[in-house]
């Protein structure tokens, strides 16, 4: 059976009505473009219990992003082939889904541009504490702040989270890097068990034009990185990795291995995570295929998701292709969020796809959260063809 979800619920799609027979993997939400309303910033998690938590928020001219985020939390009780909504949490917006210590956690920002936020939930996403103060979860209140859904790391006692702030120039693109600790036994909606980075900004003349959506990774030298997409032009895309310091209080750049070559990583959000079992890193990407060299800027052109692989943090390759579509102006499968399942990896995506009504509003303007399994990824053979994922 085909669902729909509309206005926070599940509803069969009649004759007429939309479509989703053509959506690769299984729909969790869907917001149709004419509705002024996009589906961003997924997330996934794996609560104690076995429960799977997916979540969206909302953005574009129909949404209140730019005065409260507005967040959604999906559940799956059979491993991701049925969701329902469980909740729906205000002042919350680019926000990382987590569990820690059996708590789930969300942390991002509390609208578009906004203070740093954080709440908790201890019946499985169904339930929210409230965010007030310094207290009760707003972290930070001095700038104008900005993130993704970007790993959590728990490293040394402490966990970590990568986060942006705007410069002084008020505009994207000029986002300062830092990252965000705090002891891993700390009562995380406290404002002062954070410790926070200088937030640094891409120096004059960088051949970054940009660096945001890091992710927190430990190097196999026992370093910590923040490795964020970096807007660098040029035909071999590059990430870039900026150092933290062991205590949490700094960040800087260092000359000598800054660059990183990741196919996707000079305009697309990425999320890196370790795998102990193969002890490679892993990613997945949105890569930019020679096909679609001359059909828009690389930034803009999400239609290929791929799983990337690395021993070292500085060599990437593509393992395999897993979704792809050929047109590259409505269709798109970006921002993804995964975790690993065992053999498997799970993942969240914000999706542009025909869905009956018109399609999306654009790639960028995504009108699905979507679900999907890559199975046995470690023993998949390497190789560029798609994979079929249920």
């Amino acid at each position: 059976m085909i669902f729909a979800a509309v206005g926070g619920t599940f509803t069969a799609a009649g004759a007429g009505a939309a479509e989703f027979d053509s959506v690769p993997g299984h729909v969790i939400f869907h917001s149709p473009a004419s509705s002024g309303i996009y589906v961003g910033s997924p997330g996934i998690a794996i609560l104690p219990n076995g429960e799977y938590i997916a979540k969206c928020d909302e953005f574009g001219p129909g949404s209140s992003e730019r005065s409260s985020g507005r967040t959604r939390i999906f559940a799956s009780t059979d491993r991701g082939e049925s969701w329902t909504e469980r909740a729906t949490v205000g002042e919350m917006y680019w926000a990382t889904v987590f569990v820690h210590r059996g708590g789930l956690y969300l942390l991002g920002n509390h609208k578009c541009y906004g203070d740093i936020v954080i709440s908790r939930s201890t019946d499985g996403g169904r339930t929210w504490t409230a965010v007030r103060d310094a207290e009760s979860g707003r972290l930070k209140t001095d700038g104008q702040y900005h993130c993704a859904p970007v790993p959590v790391l728990v490293h040394n006692g402490r966990i970590w989270r990568a986060m942006e702030r705007l410069g002084v120039e008020n505009r994207w693109g000029t986002f300062q890097a830092g990252v965000m600790s705090a002891p891993a036994d700390a009562d995380l909606l406290q404002a002062s068990s954070w410790t926070v980075t200088n937030f640094l900004a891409v120096p004059a003349g960088h051949p970054a034009r940009h660096w945001l959506e890091g992710n927190v990774v430990l190097s196999p030298q026992g370093e910590l990185l923040n490795i964020l997409r970096s807007g660098r032009p040029g035909p071999v895309e590059m990430a870039v990795a900026l150092r933290i310091d062991a205590d949490g209080r700094g960040i800087r750049l260092d000359p000598d291995g800054e660059w990183i070559a990741m196919p996707g990583a000079a305009g697309k959000k990425f999320t890196i995570r370790h795998d102990p079992e193969s002890g490679r890193y892993w990613a997945l990407i949105n890569p930019m295929l020679d096909i679609h060299r001359n059909d828009a800027a690389p930034g803009t052109v999400r239609n290929t998701l791929s799983l990337a692989r690395s021993k070292d943090l500085r060599h990437w390759e593509i393992h395999r292709r897993i979704l792809y579509h050929p047109d590259v102006k409505k269709h798109a499968f970006q921002y993804p969020d995964w975790v690993f399942n065992g053999r498997d990896i799970i993942a969240a995506v914000r999706t542009a796809h025909d869905d009956g009504l018109g399609g999306a509003h654009s790639a960028h303007d995504a009108n699905f959260l979507t679900f999907h399994r890559i199975l046995n990824f470690r023993n998949i053979a390497p190789a560029g063809e798609q994979v079929v994922i249920p």
